[in-house]
Formats: structure tokens, sequence, C-alpha cells
């Protein structure tokens, strides 16, 4: 027996890890097509934006003052930042969109009734924290198009009866966008969002790993 063998025959009888493979990796599927990778796809561009949103926070400076003359020094003086904001940028669009197609083919092939029902709830929650992390992150360039559009986001969620000024309030840290609501913005987007993002696709994903994923319907289905 190589050494190698002994030392992951060492860390198996420890953590499990040939069971862990087996449970996790190793599991029957029923017959699906590429419409069923959507999900993956969507875990992968959440992982992209983690890397690229940290690797941006190295040099993004939350504040009216600076935030936009950071975002320039990004594109145009650090080696790849257009490329590292640019992937992130885009892939915000990206996951927004297949997101909603992953939840648009789950609902289409009714994988969403018995005995997942779970397993659809937190994709609707993840849905919803996807879009308000595209929401709150487009406001932190801080240029006259996220001012505006930030403005008119804020004023529709204002017009929900009875609790919208509240809710703009709590949005805005106040009447109208100031530094309070970059502030505010900026730690959604890296820090609240992200954490329920991935308390959620941890729920998520043990819904699909305890019951499986659903095949194809038939004609009797």
């Amino acid at each position: 027996m190589s050494t190698w063998q002994k030392l992951l025959n060492w860390f198996d009888e420890r953590l499990g890890l040939t069971t862990i493979y087996s449970t996790v990796l190793d599991r029957k599927v029923p017959k699906v097509n590429w419409w069923f990778t959507l999900g993956s796809a969507s875990m992968i561009l959440f992982l992209l934006q983690g890397v690229t949103g940290v690797m941006l926070t190295v040099y993004y400076v939350p504040s009216p003052d600076h935030a936009y003359d950071s975002i320039n020094y990004i594109m145009n003086e650090v080696a790849f930042g257009w490329l590292i904001r640019g992937i992130h940028h885009w892939g915000a669009s990206l996951m927004v969109l297949v997101v909603f197609a992953h939840m648009l083919r789950t609902f289409y092939f009714g994988a969403f009734k018995y005995p997942r029902e779970l397993t659809w709830i937190t994709g609707v929650f993840l849905l919803l924290c996807t879009v308000g992390m595209g929401f709150t992150g487009y406001l932190l360039p801080w240029n006259q198009r996220a001012f505006w559009a930030t403005t008119v986001g804020t004023s529709i969620a204002g017009a929900v009866p009875f609790v919208g000024e509240f809710i703009n309030e709590v949005l805005r840290g106040g009447t109208d966008l100031s530094a309070l609501t970059l502030a505010r913005f900026f730690s959604v987007h890296i820090w609240w969002l992200p954490a329920a993002i991935i308390a959620l696709i941890g729920v998520h994903m043990y819904m699909i790993i305890r019951l499986g994923i659903s095949s194809v319907p038939t004609k009797e289905d």
C-alpha cells in the first residue's frame, strides 16, 4: 500500500470521505437534458461573482467622494482590473438570467410539486436575493446612471401602500440618496445578501441530495 493510500485511508476513517463522496457526488440521477444543468451554472456564476467581488473590494472605496474615482482606477490603472470588473458586471446580469431560467424550467417541468416544495421555496428566495444583489450593486459605481436608476428603484419601492414611505427611508437611509445610502447598499451587497445566499444554497443542496432531482415528465405525468 502506497503512502498516499495510507494517508487517504487515515483521513477516511476519521472524516468519512468515501461516504461523503458517495452521498454527494456518486448519486444515481434520472435521464435528463441540458436544461437540468442551469442549477449548477447558477452555482458557478455565484462563485465567480464572489471571487471577482472580493478582488474588487481591494481597491473600491464606498464613499461618494471616492467611489467613482476608485472604479476608474480599477478600470485604467490596476493590472487586469478592467477584466475583473467586466466579469463581475456582466456576470451579475448573466446570473439573474440563469437563475430565472432555472426557476422557469423547474416550474415548467413541475419539479416544485411533492415532495420538493421546500426546494422550490428556497429557490424562490435565492432568486429574490440574486435580484437584490444586482440592485444593490448597481449603485456602487456612484455615477449619474447608477444614482438616478437607484432613485427610481427606491421610489418604486416607496409606492407600496401603507409601508412604502418606511421602505423608502430604510433603503435610502433617509429621504434622499446620500453617503449613508451608498454605505448601506455596499454592506448589504457584500455581507447580508451573500450570507443569505450561502445559507439558502446549503438548504437547497441538502434538499436536492436528500430527495434527488426530478426527471423529465412523461405524457402520463
